[in-house]
């Protein structure tokens, strides 16, 4: 495609639409349409809304049975952890070898006994479906939809494999104990290094040849506490659950060189059996909600699809928290946390204009007339920052310099935006001295402004492409020489050129 081809495809995204409309947009190649918002806007989060028949219904029979629960849990818990203790005596919490012999096997039993009554007594009515694989035809077990702590009941009926549980649990009183007892994965969250260990330990209990037991991956972040959530249950006459077990998945000869597809499709197999949908929400998205609640932004602004995001366009995690920063200060003062045409506008200090409009559509990924967090950290990878590099920072200062005197004046600078944007009466005055430290601007000056900013990069650029659309329409013999644009041009005339600089 032709520069001007190009050009002229960025203007046909919205033409001289307004903000209510889409525009005619051009197909959505499959990298594009790949970074579609998920279709579960937040799935950390759980809201159930209880009418006043349910609540006297909790009340009344919480009256009667949560006592007698409460009494028969502690009573359980109290007689297991003699078992657990015996178990795991002079084992270090962080396990090197599994628990054999006849610890293992006593306690496995007991527990497992004990578990089934525990949940009995909690008033949960289980059925299982499926046949239970060994360790030896799956060493590793995956429980999912992770929720809450009765994941436990997945693990209870699989006859207690090892868990991937946080170091934490394993402090609480009673109940760290019974969990050591199962030989549990611990993971740190605030330890870098804390995914690639766990991956590791995986890795060398899967291939031990059963001596470990299997290991399984299994609250949402946003919801109800344990002690609401263990009252609400207590309270019911019953809660049915019901485990299914899959048939056991082997990786082919690709997934084995390349684990990520065979992730993939164990999910997607897992999702299509529980009717729910997929997406590429981590621990990370939960990170930046909490970063964006601190930059009083909504919560959900924080959610990006992060492991999704970060390997498609080569971001780290202190990259895309400091666009977090940079967004909160545009989004601040709007409505629900989005950015609109006029928030962008004010933000880049220049005006509504039709080509700011196009540069805000590209963002504008679902059409839907503003910018949420996910579309901005997009468009400033895909959009931006490809144009934001040295080689267009240097053309762009050459076409802001039109005496060539090493330096812009504020007059030079909005010559040249006024023809870019089409504005005659463009004011930029606010926006030259957000850049300049005096009545200039240097060169160097001009590029740490470009490089903080990258949402300049198209608009700098903008007047690039008009000059190479205007070379482009000349006859052939005027294109030989060197495709390096003219920096004279008034607004009311963007195709005009100058004898000061040669072509």
């Amino acid at each position: 495609m032709s520069k001007c081809a190009e050009a002229a495809a960025v203007a046909a995204t919205v033409p001289g639409a307004g903000m209510g409309q889409a525009g005619l947009r051009p197909s959505m190649v499959p990298r594009q349409a790949s970074f579609f918002p998920p279709p579960v806007p937040n799935p950390f989060v759980q809201q159930t809304r209880m009418g006043a028949a349910s609540r006297l219904q909790i009340f009344f029979l919480g009256i009667i049975l949560l006592p007698i629960r409460v009494l028969l849990v502690a009573l359980i818990i109290l007689l297991a952890w003699p078992f657990a203790a015996i178990s795991t005596a002079c084992c270090p919490e962080k396990l090197t070898h599994p628990i054999t012999g006849w610890r293992r096997k006593i306690t496995q039993q007991v527990l497992k006994f004990l578990g089934h009554a525990m949940f009995l007594s909690m008033g949960f009515m289980v059925t299982v479906k499926g046949k239970v694989a060994s360790a030896a035809e799956a060493p590793i077990f995956v429980a999912a939809p992770h929720s809450t702590f009765f994941d436990g009941i997945a693990c209870v009926v699989a006859g207690l494999p090892s868990m991937v549980s946080r170091n934490e649990n394993a402090q609480v009183p009673l109940i760290g104990r019974l969990l050591r007892a199962v030989q549990p994965v611990l993971v740190s969250r605030v330890d870098p290094d804390s995914r690639k260990n766990t991956i590791n330990e995986i890795i060398r209990r899967a291939t031990s040849g059963g001596q470990w037991p299997q290991d399984t991956v299994t609250w949402t972040w946003q919801g109800y506490t344990f002690i609401q959530l263990c009252m609400l249950t207590f309270c019911q006459l019953f809660t049915k659950v019901e485990v299914e077990f899959m048939p056991v998945q082997v990786p082919n000869d690709e997934e084995k060189s390349d684990p990520i597809l065979f992730a993939c499709r164990v999910r997607s197999l897992m999702a299509e059996a529980l009717g729910i949908p997929v997406t590429d929400h981590t621990y990370e998205d939960c990170r930046l909600m909490i970063s964006a609640g601190q930059l009083t932004l909504p919560m959900e602004a924080g959610l990006v699809e992060f492991t999704k995001i970060s390997r498609k366009l080569k971001l780290d995690w202190d990259s895309i928290r400091k666009q977090l920063d940079e967004y909160a200060t545009i989004a601040c003062c709007s409505k629900g946390g989005r950015i609109g045409i006029d928030e962008f506008a004010e933000y880049l200090k220049l005006p509504v204009s039709d080509v700011l409009r196009q540069l805000f559509a590209l963002f504008d990924r679902n059409h839907d007339g503003s910018i949420d967090f996910r579309e901005y950290v997009i468009g400033l990878a895909v959009l931006c920052n490809p144009a934001n590099t040295e080689d267009i920072i240097q053309m762009a200062f050459k076409l802001f310099d039109v005496d060539e005197d090493g330096f812009i004046t504020e007059e030079e600078f909005s010559t040249i935006l006024q023809a870019s944007l089409g504005v005659p009466d463009l004011d930029v005055s606010g926006l030259f001295k957000e850049i300049a430290q005096g009545d200039s601007v240097s060169y160097e000056e001009f590029k740490s402004f470009a490089l903080k900013h990258p949402q300049y990069a198209k608009i700098f650029t903008t007047y690039l492409d008009l000059q190479t659309c205007h070379v482009f329409s000349l006859p052939k013999e005027a294109q030989a020489a060197p495709l390096i644009a003219s920096n004279k041009v008034s607004p009311e005339n963007h195709e005009s050129t100058s004898d000061k600089k040669d072509d």
